[in-house]
């Protein structure tokens, strides 16, 4: 018999939740909470399926049936009206999607798979430049000359090489969106056809062996945070890379046994690399250990500790001692290349110093040496002969055999 609305009035809950059936699958769920609910039971490809229908009493005797029609004219027309209201929830949800909740989606997504430096400008460029411009926009809505009048404002205030990462950064962003279905094309593709030229620079330029100790004596001399003069002696002394020193708690280091090893999260390369500490990288260690030996961070910032030394210190301290375009702290890892492959070293032992991949890929997987003491020896040498230069030695360099 189908339902009255004074059977549906007065139906009271029970210990456990049962059906009150009207006609053609529609029935009432009453639990024993008292709520009541409408349900059509259906079968599609032999399969039985539930459509919640909504709540009486909001939803009367009357409209419940409608919709029960309008669903079951669905399926004669070989629509699912489960998979119909979820495709129109979903593009509901895009519709209102903005194109900071699909980057920040992005980033999340993309952050553990990254080295934490990677990671963190990554972000950087997405507060700097991408949200503030199109955060609030729906994604769905951004268009390609948008994202072109978005890079060229970039371009124009010299930032070549940020234009170029947040052309990445865009058309990854929309990648990720199309994957997951919260847009529907990429306006981000073949942005960099029309990217401007950018004038020829000198990546990570830097000075010569021989005129390293004029550069030291300035820096030693000049009004610079005791932090950042240790970050640079420690940069020359051991080629990592200015973030992953900026970074490095104090727990990675082993100054008794002058070592310093950095977990695989930290590093471009998503491998541990362990960093042989010559006997004057371990004086400075512990020099810098009278100040910032309390924090978590060697390199603990000035205003807030438990963050790093900020990324543009040691190139700004550089700038400063006159070295703009000469000397970056990147460019102290290419100094110590050039100079130990001319003094004939291993290639394998520099490479690996320097935490760099094999370019043979099936090489690189199967070589898992680490050359630690050769390149403590070889580490140890480089640090004397910077010492003898200062002291106004003349080195020679001597050619090292495999």
């Amino acid at each position: 018999m189908p339902l009255t609305d004074s059977a549906i009035k007065t139906a009271k809950p029970k210990e456990k939740p049962y059906k009150l059936s009207d006609a053609h699958g529609l029935y009432l769920e009453v639990s024993p909470t008292g709520s009541k609910l409408w349900r059509l039971k259906y079968r599609v490809a032999g399969k039985e399926k539930k459509l919640a229908i909504g709540a009486y009493p909001i939803i009367g005797l009357q409209q419940a049936r409608q919709r029960r029609d309008e669903a079951r004219q669905q399926l004669a027309d070989g629509v699912d009206p489960s998979e119909q209201r979820k495709a129109a929830k979903q593009a509901q949800q895009a519709e209102g999607l903005t194109f900071e909740i699909l980057a920040r989606q992005w980033h999340a997504y993309r952050a553990p798979r990254w080295a934490q430096s990677i990671a963190d400008k990554a972000m950087a460029y997405l507060e700097s430049d991408l949200l503030p411009a199109l955060g609030h926009r729906p994604a769905k809505a951004i268009t390609r000359p948008e994202l072109v009048a978005l890079i060229r404002k970039i371009e124009d205030r010299g930032a070549h090489n940020v234009a170029k990462k947040t052309r990445q950064w865009l058309s990854q962003i929309f990648r990720f969106g199309l994957a997951q279905g919260s847009v529907e094309a990429n306006p981000a593709t073949d942005l960099d056809v029309i990217a401007a030229h950018a004038p020829a620079t000198r990546h990570h330029p830097h000075v010569t062996f021989a005129e390293l100790p004029e550069l030291l004596g300035k820096i030693e001399s000049a009004k610079v945070n005791a932090l950042t003069r240790c970050a640079i002696r420690l940069l020359v002394l051991t080629a990592v890379r200015p973030g992953e020193l900026r970074a490095a708690p104090w727990a990675e280091f082993d100054l008794d046994a002058a070592t310093w090893t950095i977990p695989k999260e930290r590093m471009k390369a998503r491998r541990a690399h362990v960093v042989p500490l010559p006997r004057q990288a371990v004086a400075t260690l512990r020099q810098l250990q009278e100040i910032t030996g309390a924090y978590d961070l060697a390199f603990a910032g000035r205003n807030e500790t438990a963050r790093p030394m900020s990324e543009n210190t040691i190139n700004k301290a550089l700038a400063d001692a006159g070295y703009k375009g000469r000397q970056t702290g990147h460019g102290f890892r290419h100094l110590l290349s050039t100079e130990l492959n001319g003094r004939g070293y291993n290639r394998d032992w520099i490479e690996r110093q320097l935490a760099h991949g094999d370019a043979d890929e099936i090489r690189d997987t199967y070589n898992h040496a680490t050359y630690l003491e050769q390149r403590r020896e070889m580490m140890q040498a480089w640090a004397d002969s910077i010492d003898a230069l200062c002291a106004g030695a003349n080195v020679v360099s001597i050619k090292r055999k495999a």
